[in-house]
């Protein structure tokens, strides 16, 4: 028995009434590497939080008193000391950027030291080697807000480190990277695994660091599969998607008066400070096109993004025209919102968590981070058809804060969606959907933009995410256009 790191005895977690986690029995011993996989939902991010006794539980968690850190899936931005509350267009806007803190900042305020002489045990026993190793040294001045998703994900696995826990739970750490960021975190998992340290990652199946020795899967809050990876089958859905296409019919737009080119950008540069984020970049886009634009995190995507969604307001400083009319003519930014759909991977950090689900997607009709005017009867009828085709209806009235990150994902593409706009705006919106959210999300899109010959702009780095209606790409890289 001395082998045994971690034992669960009959764990069972409840919250709202609903039981998230179901006599779960599982012994982690020394050595062994765990990834816990399984559907949006099944009980992995409660699993970890429960480990980190942040649930309370019954059954028992043996032995007590182990060290457990764990880097979220998300990380909240904090502000300086006395600024005002961050909001969504800051990063955007080189003006309030000093609102928060830098990366040097962020780890000093969690006792990490970025001198050259700090060893630690689990990366290296060369002091100059410590930051560097993970690559957050060259980011050190560098403002949180302004991090890409693999840079960010890098600091705070540096302040996890810090703690030198007994076990590191990562909570879906791959989300959001890039093909070259994913294989720097798997090559730093793996080292870490080398280096003695034990791990348990929440993770998606086709995301499995070489190092993992162990998967368990959870399905509705129970183990269906408990053991070693060489024996683990990732399971395939085969489940075809049946949109109501009754629903769908009542919810067929009238002509918004949508001219030929949607999107014009002519020689577009954005500078801040000395950096240049976008570099003279030519791009046109048609009713009815559907695009991918693609690139390696830090390569301009968002900032490109921001000009279209009418949140940069360096947009006025260059030639652009939105749905025919030219950036700073007198065009209100709600004119421009009001005929977009959008989604991005942080989106619902600027929720309030105690939004419900009918809220949060009801407030897409007047694009405002949350519901602040009352309803018409119409208004609300077009809500839950829209829970109904997104299958939301039960969550209508469950909390931001009560749902899974893949819950809460659905949630925001409802939200996106409820105008039915002429222009959808989607920047990586499968992040933490599971296998048949995705299947079903992509059939949907595909379905919407055929049906109301919908323009997309569609962010993945992953092909197989890619909905069949895309037939155009963009790509950029340091901030050029490349073909």
């Amino acid at each position: 028995m001395a082998d045994i790191f971690l034992t669960l005895e009959g764990v069972t977690v409840t919250l709202g009434g609903a039981r998230l986690l179901d006599q779960l029995n599982w012994i982690i011993r020394r050595g062994e590497q765990w990834a816990v996989v399984g559907p949006s939902g099944s009980g992995k991010t409660t699993l970890a939080h429960t480990l980190l006794g942040q649930h309370f539980s019954t059954g028992r968690i043996l032995p007590e008193g182990r060290r457990i850190t764990m880097v979220e899936q998300q990380h909240r931005f904090r502000g300086r000391p006395g600024a005002t509350d961050l909001y969504y267009q800051q990063r955007f806007n080189s003006a309030d950027a000093d609102a928060t803190i830098t990366v040097a900042g962020e780890l000093a305020a969690a006792g990490v030291s970025t001198g050259p002489d700090v060893v630690h045990p689990y990366v290296s026993r060369d002091p100059a080697e410590w930051l560097d190793w993970l690559h957050v040294r060259p980011l050190l001045s560098t403002p949180l807000i302004q991090l890409s998703n693999g840079e960010n994900k890098r600091v705070q696995l540096a302040i996890a480190l810090s703690d030198q826990p007994d076990l590191l739970i990562l909570d879906n750490p791959f989300l959001g990277l890039d093909i070259e960021g994913r294989a720097m975190l798997h090559s730093i998992i793996d080292r870490l695994a080398a280096g003695g340290m034990q791990i348990l990652l929440i993770t998606g199946e086709r995301e499995i660091p070489a190092c993992i020795t162990h998967i368990g899967r959870l399905e509705k809050g129970k183990w269906s599969f408990l053991g070693s990876a060489k024996e683990f089958l990732p399971v395939v859905s085969m489940n075809t998607v049946h949109l109501d296409h009754s629903i769908l019919d009542r919810l067929r737009r009238t002509d918004p008066g949508v001219t030929d080119l949607v999107i014009v950008m002519r020689a577009v540069t954005i500078r801040y400070g000395q950096a240049t984020i976008l570099d003279n970049i030519d791009w046109e886009v048609r009713k009815g096109e559907r695009w991918n634009v693609s690139g390696p995190n830090g390569a301009g995507k968002s900032t490109l993004l921001s000009l279209v969604t009418a949140d940069n307001p360096q947009a006025y400083a260059n030639q652009i025209w939105l749905f025919g009319r030219r950036r700073g003519t007198g065009e209100s930014i709600w004119e421009i919102k009001q005929k977009i759909g959008f989604v991005s991977p942080e989106l619902h950090l600027y929720f309030d968590p105690g939004a419900t689900c009918f809220q949060v997607v009801a407030s897409g009709l007047y694009d405002t981070i949350g519901l602040f005017r009352q309803l018409m009867p119409e208004q609300e009828a077009t809500v839950m058809l829209w829970l109904q085709l997104l299958s939301l209806q039960d969550l209508r009235m469950k909390q931001l804060r009560q749902m899974s990150v893949g819950q809460q994902r659905m949630v925001l593409l409802a939200r996106a969606l409820i105008k039915n706009p002429p222009l959808l705006v989607l920047d990586e919106p499968c992040q933490g959907l599971d296998d048949e959210q995705t299947a079903y999300f992509r059939e949907l899109v595909a379905v919407l933009c055929e049906t109301f010959d919908t323009t997309l702009i569609y962010v993945s780095h992953y092909r197989q995410e890619l909905p069949r209606c895309i037939d155009k790409y963009l790509r950029l890289e340091q901030g050029k256009r490349v073909e």
